[in-house]
Formats: structure tokens, sequence, C-alpha cells
């Protein structure tokens, strides 16, 4: 048909032309009539019959609901891993929190669920200029990190809890720093100054029940400001010196002390040792005294000889010299022991009579063949 042909009786292939009613898209109250119809033998009921149309399976609708109640089941079902928690919320109001493992909640939109990551260590830092107690002006750098203590706190507590942190921190450092001296903050303050501001942190924190547990507290070294800078090194230098001397003060201190101690120790102990000693000898000496006295009252004249006798040797045994009585000539005799003594110590032979003849005659003494010497004086000899 040429494009210029009036309609006739096949209009639905014109393309400008009117379609069939029956070749259209469903009209929606039949789809809603069919949907009705077919709940109804579903369920048993029967319906008028209409020209919409046939009606949809039963099987249609039988799979259609086992697919929504796996949905369902599917949806319900929760698992929660080691390091989490999870948060349910019905209707977006909280509700429960949720241990690790498996868990059952109501299918969406009823309940959902929020996870929070409960061992994760987060970290915030903060660098400011400050004023501390002496008005002095110092760079401090301090770094927080912390974890969540409690998901449902930690989520509806506080509106934006990683800001509010931010200025937590903020206010317990300057807090902290405005009541120290710059030179307690800059030497040996820095540590007692960390432990103070993560205990002013975290009880700031649990007031606002932020759900949040600080973990640790570090304070980077402070500086003095750039103006200033080369003043206070000079100082800081300065002090660690006094700090060197009064370690090595106190190290001469630790030395000499136990030594004097212990001379004092030793002195005492040989103190009461010579004490001891000569109590003793004392003692002995009197009772030795006591037995003398008693065997002199029985036998005077023997007791008086052996006691001369004693003294004698006593005091001979203690010289290198030996005094000779000859008979027939009352000069005494020089006996050169200590150059025999000397002979036998380089290593030479034993001296022969003869020998020990020739060295008295080279002194000069004439020597008796039968002299006659002090009791047992040559067999005592030299000590």
């Amino acid at each position: 048909m040429g494009w210029n042909e009036p309609p006739g009786g096949n209009r639905d292939r014109d393309p400008w032309g009117g379609r069939n009613k029956n070749d259209g898209p469903p009209d929606l109250d039949e789809v809603v009539r069919k949907m009705q119809q077919g709940l109804g033998r579903l369920f048993g009921r029967k319906t008028a019959s209409t020209d919409a149309g046939p009606p949809i399976p039963i099987a249609i609708w039988l799979l259609f609901i086992v697919v929504l109640l796996i949905f369902c089941v599917i949806d319900m079902v929760y698992f929660v891993d080691t390091q989490e928690r999870g948060v349910v919320l019905r209707f977006g109001r909280y509700d429960r929190t949720w241990q690790p493992g498996l868990n059952i909640r109501l299918p969406r939109p009823i309940e959902t669920v929020e996870l929070v990551n409960v061992e994760k260590i987060r970290s915030l830092s903060h660098k400011n200029n400050m004023l501390t107690q002496d008005e002095n002006i110092v760079d401090v750098e301090v770094a927080v990190q912390w974890k969540i203590k409690d998901p449902a706190q930690y989520l509806f507590s506080v509106r934006q809890p990683d800001e509010t942190l931010n200025n937590i921190v903020e206010s317990a450092v300057r807090e902290v720093i405005g009541k120290s001296k710059l030179d307690f903050v800059l030497t040996e303050g820095r540590s007692r100054i960390a432990q103070s501001q993560m205990e002013l942190i975290q009880e700031t924190v649990d007031d606002y029940a932020m759900g949040i547990l600080v973990s640790t507290v570090e304070m980077q070294p402070a500086k003095p400001p750039e103006q200033v800078k080369d003043a206070f090194d000079d100082a800081i230098k300065a002090r660690e010196d006094e700090q060197r001397l009064v370690n090595e003060s106190e190290a001469y201190v630790n030395d000499i002390i136990p030594r004097a101690r212990g001379g004092a120790a030793r002195i005492m102990e040989e103190a009461n040792g010579y004490k001891a000693r000569i109590i003793a000898q004392a003692e002995g000496d009197a009772a030795r005294f006591d037995q003398l006295l008693a065997e002199y009252s029985k036998a005077p004249e023997i007791t008086r000889k052996r006691m001369y006798l004693d003294t004698m040797e006593s005091v001979l045994s203690n010289t290198n010299k030996v005094l000779l009585d000859a008979d027939g000539n009352n000069s005494l005799m020089y006996l050169p022991l200590d150059r025999l003594l000397d002979q036998s110590r380089t290593g030479s032979q034993p001296q022969t009579q003869e020998s020990t003849t020739r060295i008295i005659e080279s002194q000069g003494s004439v020597v008796n063949g039968n002299a006659r010497t002090v009791p047992d004086s040559r067999s005592r000899g030299v000590r």
C-alpha cells in the first residue's frame, strides 16, 4: 500500500493509524483483577468470571511465596565477626547489642544492624602553641590512641564522637600545660604530663558517656618558640651539666662512704680480736703462773733452775751467735755460724769438722780438742 493510500480495513499495519484494543499493554485494573482471582483460587474462593483474561497459575504464586520466605530467612540470619559488635535498631531505635557469632533479627525494614569494630586502635594527634603557668609559650604535640568500648554509646550518645573527642583532647592538653611551668614541660615532666592528660581525657569521655577507652597518650618533646630557642637550649645544657655533676657527686659519695664504713668495721674487728687475744694471753699467763707457783712451792731449787734454763733457751734461740767455753782458758771464743749458714744457703757442701776448724783459726782463735759447748746450743743453731 502506498503512502497516500486511505485507511482501509487493515489498520493494524498503519503506523499512523489506530491500534487494536487487544494488542496494547494490559490495563492496571485488569492486572489487579487477575491477582485477586489468582489469590481467590489459591484460598478456595470463587470469583465472578470476567473478560479480563486467563487467571495466573497457582504454581507461580507458590514459587513467589517460597522465594519470599527464603529471602526473609537469609535476611534474618546475621553473622558478627570476632572483632566486631552488632548494634540492632528496631524501626531506627536502639534495641540490643550482638556479640560475635551467629545471630537472628527481624527482616528489614523492621530491624537493621550496624557493625562496629571494637578492637581497632584509632589515633588522633593535636599540635598547637600553648601557654604555661609561668606565662611562656611552648609548642606541644600530643598523639592519642583509643578504641571503642561501648558501641551503643559511641553511636548514639554524641552526634559526632570523633570531632568531640578531638575537642576534648585539645581542652585537656591545654588545661594540663596551663598548670605546669615551662621548665617542667621541657625537661623531666613529659611523662607525668602525658599521664595527667590521659586521666583527664578518660574522665571527660566517661562523663559524656561516649563509649570510648583511651589506650595511650604520647607527648612529643615540647619546643620553645623560635625567637628564644637558643636561650632555652643554653639553659637546658646548663641544667644537664648540673644534673651530671650531681650524679657524679652522688656516685662518689656512694663509693667513699661504703669504703669508710668497711674500713671502720675492719678496724673494729681487729681491735676486738686484739682485745680477745690479749685477754686470753693474760688469762693463760696467770693460769701458768698459778701452776708454776704450785710446783715451785714443792721444789724451789729445781724449779728455779728449770726456769733459768728455759729463759736462756728462749733468749739464745733468737740469735745467730754461739758462745763456747773452752777448758783451761777463760776467754770466750767466737764461732762465725753466720758465714757457715750463708755458705749452706748458696748451695755449698756441708761443712766438715776440719773446714770448721780452719774457719775458726782464720779468725785468730785457738780451739782445743776437748772444748765444751753450752748444752744443746749446737743443736739449736740459728732461728
